[in-house]
């Protein structure tokens, strides 16, 4: 390592025309790096839901649909419509109430049941089908083009309409909220720093590597939007300590060594010592985010593990060649850092030390129920604003025609009719269920020779046979998980292989993948972290003390969401506890090899953890409120809960984790301190 930094101290022009050239080619892949904004397409493909949306896009094209409402109650005006829905590029199939009946047969030809879900008194029902899935380019640009066409947003319901919105709002507010991160980032930095100049230099330095890492994201073919969202700023958040410390490492070693080439050599090699154990453990907590079944942790975990990666590299290469070319004017701007130097804070903490295990010990209890009961929500359209366009038509078409979940079921097709007709007659009985239509219905109706042939390619094919239903029940609630369940087994009674796909089914299986995440990911990545923190910290008892600390915290931050009352959308659950895990693990580490290394020079515990607190208070608070003005800035700014309840906690843990090392901590190292450093060279404790 010595020879890499001696090298790079030696080649600082070099390097920086190498990292310019870098990050124009990494601004390209940003730029064309492509975004998804539907959560749904990260469910594994070995689900059956998953299996059936892929039969209905590629043997029906119902992978995705729409319903418009129109005002228009008169059949030629509806039919002509529909012809300039036709023309859009990538509908597939249009139909309404006026292709079955056409301009002289009467709409009461119909069944009650399907003539509610087609019109009322005001508005007519047109079910638009596209050729691609719903998260496509080609199924949006259509989307679009069908909301110019029907010339009212709020008249289009689609599950691509919420894509839609969801993206024109996410893009909306990324430079807005980017921006105040790092002016409080400044701020907090300006305060923290003794030069005006390094904070610039500082954020410019991990702006090139947030940068870099969004740019390789081009390799993985596209990334989704909260991880897009919250990268940025997190990256921002975990690595900016690298830097501080590299930066106070380099002032420490000018002391020592005149050539600033040579200081520089050695802070570079001491730096990369000393962050190396805290990096890898920050990158453990997010790579273990890949053992999600939701392929969403596998997105984020993989992006923010690769922007440790790129922040780490960029500390000890591109940042000490900024610090060599602006030396100068970092000196001529050196001022008096506004940081208090909280002398009095430590005494207080150790004089403090039994009534703080004791306090620790009494709110682990609360804390623990509290993380345990907070609730948790699966509806995608609650975690976005309630006048966006889609949300509107979805609540409208659920109003005024009922229809709130349709789901589609795939059969075989060598199914009889009475079957299907048994079938049929069994799903009615169902609790919630208003409407369920099939091939046969139209047959018992006797309307089989007026349906258009579109219209029955949509129910059936060669291969398979579609029965489809409407619930009264929510997305995502508890009855309809449970009337989905009621369905399969009654499917399942005529055709074993036989699949109910649809938004609704494919909830509940993101319901039932995600509680298996929480417990899945949260396990691992304290034992991934564990037992990186053995290896460089070498001791078994240190890192249980770090992580109960740590795990503390994360138990309090989410417990305040259950004694408070606030729902939390299901991702932000899973994905907190880890990343507060990786990302604040860091200051109970330094902390800790602070007091070893202070217990190597004296017996009195004490004056050691004195010292020790003196050292590592202001780098944690600094590093702390980097991470909540990164964080933080998000969360006060976005729409978007889903994004904004994953920043609010973990502004919110930051500031946990904080006062969590700096109270709690210091009592139990000193409580365990002969277990801690049994086998370690230290001083025997003294009085």
């Amino acid at each position: 390592m010595k020879k890499i930094a001696e090298k790079i101290t030696n080649n600082s022009v070099i390097v920086l025309v190498i990292s310019l050239l870098l990050f124009i080619v990494s601004i390209f892949g940003y730029v064309n790096t492509r975004v998804n904004y539907d959560i749904l397409v990260y469910l594994p493909d070995t689900i059956e839901t998953i299996k059936g949306e892929n039969i209905l896009t590629d043997e029906f094209g119902l992978g995705s649909y729409a319903f418009v409402m129109t005002n228009d109650r008169d059949s030629e005006q509806i039919l002509a419509l529909e012809e300039k829905i036709k023309d859009i590029k990538n509908v597939k199939e249009v139909c309404s109430i006026a292709d079955v009946l056409g301009t002289t047969i009467p709409y009461d030809m119909l069944p009650d049941e399907i003539q509610d879900k087609l019109y009322n008194d005001k508005e007519t029902v047109i079910f638009v089908t596209f050729n691609g899935s719903t998260s496509e380019d080609s199924t949006i640009d259509a989307v679009r083009s069908l909301r110019e066409v029907v010339k009212d947003a709020n008249k289009v319901s689609s599950m691509t309409a919420m894509v839609i919105d969801t993206m024109d709002l996410s893009n909306s507010e990324l430079v807005a909220y980017v921006s105040i991160a790092v002016i409080f980032c400044l701020l907090i930095l300006l305060a923290t720093t003794d030069s005006y100049i390094i904070p610039f230099l500082l954020l410019g330095n991990i702006g090139i590597a947030i940068i870099y890492n969004m740019g390789s994201n081009y390799f993985l073919g596209d990334i989704s939007y909260i991880t897009k969202s919250i990268s940025a700023v997190l990256q921002l958040g975990v690595t900016t300590d690298f830097s501080i410390f590299l930066y106070h490492k380099y002032e420490d070693s000018k002391k020592k060594i005149k050539d600033k080439k040579k200081a520089m050599a050695d802070a570079i090699v001491q730096t990369f010592k000393s962050i190396l154990g805290s990096s890898l453990t920050t990158f453990a907590g997010f790579l273990a985010l890949c053992t999600m079944d939701l392929l969403l942790g596998k997105d984020i975990g993989i992006v923010m593990a690769k922007g440790v990666l790129c922040g780490l590299i960029c500390v000890v290469t591109i940042f000490p060649s900024f610090l060599l070319i602006f030396d100068k004017q970092i000196e001529k701007t050196k001022h008096k850092v506004l940081l208090p130097k909280f002398e009095k804070l430590p005494k207080f903490i150790i004089s403090k030390q039994k009534f703080i295990l004791i306090a620790f010990v009494l709110l682990m209890i609360p804390a623990y129920i509290g993380n345990s009961n907070y609730d948790v929500y699966y509806k995608l359209d609650e975690s976005l604003p309630k006048d966006l366009a889609f949300n509107v038509a979805n609540n409208d078409l659920a109003k005024k025609f009922g229809i709130t979940s349709p789901e589609i079921i795939i059969m075989d097709k060598n199914v009889s009719s009475s079957d299907i007709e048994s079938l049929t007659d069994e799903l009615k009985s169902v609790k919630g269920i208003d409407l369920v239509l099939s091939p046969s219905e139209f047959v018992n109706n006797g309307l089989e020779t007026i349906i258009p042939d579109n219209l029955q390619e949509i129910l059936n094919n060669d291969k398979y046979q579609l029965v489809l239903t409407n619930s009264t029940y929510e997305i995502a609630s508890d009855d309809l998980n449970n009337q989905l369940t009621a369905i399969n087994k009654i499917v399942h009674k005529y055709d074993k292989k036989a699949i109910v796909a649809g938004e609704g089914a494919l909830m509940k299986d993101l319901i039932t993948i995600a509680d298996h995440d929480f417990n899945m990911v949260n396990y691992t990545s304290l034992a991934v972290i564990f037992i990186i923190m053995v290896l460089v910290l070498k001791s078994l008892s240190l890192p249980v003390v770090l992580s109960l600390v740590i795990e503390f915290a994360i138990f309090v931050n989410m417990s305040i969401a259950y004694y408070s009352g606030t729902s939390l959308p299901f991702i932000a659950s899973i994905v907190v506890g880890t990343i507060q895990l990786g990302a604040t693990i860091d200051y109970a580490i330094l902390m800790s090899t602070k007091y070893i290394e202070e217990r190597q020079k004296s017996a009195n515990k004490q004056k050691c953890m004195e010292e020790t607190l003196k050292f590592t208070i202001p780098s944690i608070i600094t590093s702390a409120l980097c991470f909540f003005a990164a964080t933080a800035s998000v969360g006060f700014y976005t729409k978007i809960d889903m994004i904004g309840s994953i920043c609010n906690l973990l502004a919110r843990g930051s500031l946990i984790s904080m006062i969590s090392v700096i109270f709690i901590l210091p009592s139990l190292l000193m409580l365990c301190d002969k277990i801690i450093l049994k086998n370690k060279n230290v001083k025997k404790e003294g009085k």
